[in-house]
């Protein structure tokens, strides 16, 4: 929960870069009205100056983060190093080599070249909420593969 404020910050909100799936915002996790709660976060969320957040659509296809998130860490200090995060089933992990940190930063760069633009993903967001609300609303509903009220 802590972890939520961070983008909140009064005076110092975390700087936030995220590239999310689309498959991610399609996939009903608990119920359409959870979803469409998440996501009206997220918009409000993408909303914010220091947030930016994109989606990768479908049609991207094969991509590099297809085998798994990861969480690029750069910090205020220059001294402190980037640090790749992967938190996984059961365990976590933290990569400080330079080479594999170089590895993530060129993967991360072509995840955001493929994704849509920010404006671009606020509209995907809302039109994914219509589609939660009134699937028939939405000519992609289908392509969301979302199941029937």
């Amino acid at each position: 929960m802590r972890r939520q404020d961070r983008p909140r910050a009064p005076g110092n909100p975390l700087r936030l870069w995220a590239v999310l799936d689309a498959s991610a915002l399609c996939r009903v996790a608990g119920s359409r009205e959870v979803m469409r709660e998440q996501l009206k976060h997220l918009a409000h969320l993408s909303a914010q100056p220091h947030v930016t957040m994109q989606v990768l659509p479908h049609d991207a296809g094969a991509h590099p983060g297809v085998s798994g998130q990861f969480t690029l860490l750069e910090f205020a200090d220059t001294t402190d190093g980037s640090v790749v995060y992967l938190e996984r089933f059961t365990s976590d992990l933290y990569l400080e080599k330079r080479s594999d940190v170089g590895r993530y930063s060129g993967m991360h760069a072509h995840l955001w070249a493929q994704a849509l633009s920010p404006d671009g993903t606020r509209h995907f967001i809302k039109e994914t909420i219509r589609a939660y609300t009134d699937p028939e609303s939405c000519p992609d509903a289908r392509a969301l593969s979302l199941p029937s009220p």
